[in-house]
């Protein structure tokens, strides 16, 4: 392939800050973007599982620090933005994955389980960036990618608070897209299928249903984390300078069947 088409993938002196960095999405996420040459930063609440990760990144040759913040904490976003500030000098690409669905039932809904599932997966991803968009805006240039979700547009069992939340996400991203495209700031959202992670393990545990989900897939089967790699780089890189405000549905053909 042309010298010139690879390096519109490459990230060589970028650097990516990925939240829900510990495990699953965010996880690999990171180790993507390290591997197309990002350096990365990856938050979560589990000090060893980030230490061990960026371990990990660095024995591959690549570049991680890691930063133990909880997000669910509202008075921690602006110190989250400098601290992770502070260990490269800048924050170039933002992964908004941390997030929680309690999976309760409507009636079981209180205003505390409300408030924490919002709070993580719809402000939490609007506050970091807008801490992070002003040294972005400076450099003319930045990445936003959010996650959202089947149930950014469908409904599914006893998820009232996790769909309005990933509704939310699909709108945030195209009103991000609107208020800092034009600084160079692009901003998308991944809305993955069935994946196997620590969020999903309660549908992965019942065999019967992870069957029934794969073969709801154009492709019959569900996802697998290294599925995440190349839509992940993309959105990342200057291969997607020109789009933005999208939601791109990473489901195996879930939502076309």
């Amino acid at each position: 392939m042309n010298a010139s088409v690879l390096n519109l993938f490459a990230l060589q002196d970028r650097v990516a800050l990925v939240t829900g960095a510990s495990s699953g999405i965010g996880a690999r996420q990171a180790l993507a973007l390290s591997q197309a040459g990002a350096g990365v930063i990856l938050l979560g609440r589990r000090a060893e599982r980030l230490q061990s990760l960026a371990e990990s990144i660095q024995e591959q040759g690549g570049t991680a620090r890691w930063l133990a913040a909880d997000l669910m904490d509202e008075a921690q976003w602006e110190q989250i933005s400098v601290d992770a500030l502070a260990l490269y000098g800048k924050i170039d690409i933002l992964c908004n994955t941390a997030g929680v669905n309690l999976r309760q039932p409507a009636e079981a809904i209180t205003l505390e389980t409300w408030e924490q599932t919002l709070t993580l997966n719809l402000k939490a991803p609007f506050f970091l960036a807008r801490h992070l968009v002003p040294q972005m805006r400076e450099r003319g240039w930045g990445k936003i990618i959010n996650i959202a979700s089947l149930q950014s547009e469908r409904a599914f069992a006893n998820s009232v608070p996790y769909g309005a939340s990933k509704g939310g996400i699909m709108q945030l991203t195209r009103a991000m897209a609107e208020a800092w495209s034009k600084n160079g700031i692009n901003c998308n959202a991944i809305a993955p299928g069935f994946f196997p992670t620590e969020l999903t393990a309660p549908v992965f545990e019942q065999s019967e249903l992870t069957q029934k989900l794969a073969a709801q897939t154009a492709m019959g089967r569900n996802g697998e984390l290294a599925d995440l790699d190349g839509l992940t780089i993309f959105l990342a890189s200057p291969a997607s300078d020109y789009i933005t405000g999208q939601t791109i549905y990473l489901d195996g053909g879930f939502t076309a069947k």
